[in-house]
């Protein structure tokens, strides 16, 4: 068995700041466990992402747990009823920032990988590699191409909070925006120029003619504006020359950057041919940061969305070991994007996901797991190797 639980293990990890892009203090906590809990090797790459690998006698399918290492920054320490990083223990919670998202089920995979090797001596057909991803809160799913690059996985579990139940699925994300081009003037000549502000503002009132597309599982392809900024700002009396305004665009299986913009395009077109004046455009958020390894991690923010049916034969196998274990998980999806966009969504690997905790208290003040709840899902970890590598 382990040489320490999850709950210390998780301790570990809190107490390691890790916002993204300075996962360095967690990667480091991760190898030393992997080196000594029987781990065969660990692997950090170009990023950070710090891989334990795990291997059986006899050749298999290879499972990936992918749970990502750095956490959103806390605002302000003293609206916290016990310090964010100390990772104190009250009333059978864990209390700290990543303790529900999600070192506690980054430290359990790892726990729940040497006691299965432990408990199997070795025995079983395939490879299990625990991963701890970068970058996450900032890309879901640009950093993990890295790891199935290098794992080239059948499965991977995804350890996003679910309270131990079992997701198949999840909306997509994608950020678009819509940038409006005016003429500056002073502010005391408004006539002079053209106020991209105004413009915008008509805009923004078609944009919402636009008809969501839905899925009976996954629900409606939401678009939402999030933030308008103008240029420059402040004014100071200057008549706006560029506004720019942000959507969140939830997405639905199978959609494609074409599909998701075309529709903008095609209404952005309509417009400025009905107003001369309008010079208006749709692009996908690019976005790049560093990465505490040196390297600059880049992407467009678009992750697709995904979904499994439960009666594919591996999830009834996963769900079925996990009702043996005496747990009764129900089978959804997740309300939020993750890492699985990458995995499901872009590579179509059989994905599901299986974390400890609620979904509310990701990012939250006095973010907590209770430890009931991390020493469930080692068991549910468990219960997942057993049904696909035994």
């Amino acid at each position: 068995m382990s040489k320490i639980t999850a709950v210390e293990l998780t301790q570990k990890l809190i107490r390691r700041q890790s916002y993204s892009g300075n996962e360095n203090g967690v990667s480091e906590e991760l190898k030393k466990f992997f080196k000594e809990n029987s781990f065969d090797d660990v692997h950090v790459d170009k990023y950070g992402n710090t891989i334990g690998h795990i291997k059986g006698n006899k050749p298999g399918p290879k499972i990936v747990f992918d749970g990502h290492m750095d956490t959103v920054p806390v605002t302000d320490e003293t609206e916290w009823l016990y310090p964010p990083f100390k990772a104190e223990i009250h009333d059978g919670k864990l209390y700290g920032r990543g303790s529900s998202d999600m070192k506690g089920a980054l430290a359990s995979m790892a726990v729940a990988a040497t006691n299965f090797k432990e408990k199997t001596a070795g025995d079983f057909a395939g490879e299990i590699f625990v991963a701890g991803i970068v970058h996450e809160e900032c890309f879901e799913g640009v950093a993990a191409r890295e790891v199935s690059s290098f794992t080239k996985p059948d499965y991977v579990v995804i350890g996003e909070a679910s309270n131990c139940n079992v997701k198949i699925g999840q909306r997509g994300r994608a950020e678009i925006k819509i940038e409006v081009l005016g003429k500056p003037s002073h502010s005391a000549n408004p006539e002079k120029g053209i106020n991209a502000v105004y413009k915008m503002c008509k805009v923004i009132e078609a944009m919402q003619t636009l008809k969501p597309i839905h899925h009976d599982r996954l629900g409606d392809g939401i678009l939402e504006l999030v933030d308008i900024k103008s240029s420059p700002y402040p004014g100071a009396s200057v008549v706006p020359e560029k506004c720019v305004a942000t959507y969140d665009r939830r997405l639905l299986v199978n959609e494609t950057k074409e599909s998701v913009l075309d529709p903008i395009n095609d209404l952005l077109e309509s417009l400025m041919k009905e107003d001369s004046e309008l010079k208006v455009r749709a692009y996908y958020t690019k976005a790049d940061e560093k990465c505490f390894t040196g390297e600059i991690i880049e992407g467009e923010r678009f992750f697709p969305g995904w979904i499994f049916d439960e009666d594919e034969e591996w999830v009834k196998r996963v769900v079925a070991k996990l009702k043996d274990k005496g747990q009764n998980p129900k089978v959804t999806q997740y309300n939020f994007c993750t890492n699985g966009s990458h995995y499901a969504g872009e590579r179509n690997i059989k994905t599901l996901g299986i974390g400890p905790s609620k979904e509310n208290l990701a990012h939250t003040v006095n973010e907590y797991v209770e430890i009931s709840e991390l020493d469930k899902v080692v068991d549910s970890y468990e219960a997942v190797m057993e049904a696909l590598l035994v």
